[in-house]
């Protein structure tokens, strides 16, 4: 018996940080932290800076303009 491989589509529907962690929530419910020491520019960010983001490529990827960070989603799941 054959075994397919499931479809994987790495999309972002949500995103919000903490004190130490980046959040993010994926299409299929996952929830996915990281630490932001993974990333200086975030983690050395206000709180209001670190606030506003936007999607890249419907959900690919995440850009915080303020401090000029870009983070593809499925380069978080390869670093978990």
């Amino acid at each position: 018996m054959p075994i397919s491989a499931a479809r994987f589509d790495p999309t972002a529907t949500d995103v919000w940080t903490d004190s130490d962690l980046l959040h993010v929530v994926m299409a299929d419910g996952r929830e996915l932290s990281v630490p932001l020491e993974w990333f200086p520019r975030l983690r050395d960010a206000s709180s209001e800076q670190r606030s506003r983001w936007r999607f890249i490529g419907r959900g690919k990827g995440i850009h915080w303009p303020d401090v000029d960070e870009d983070i593809l989603v499925a380069s978080l799941l390869r670093l978990s």
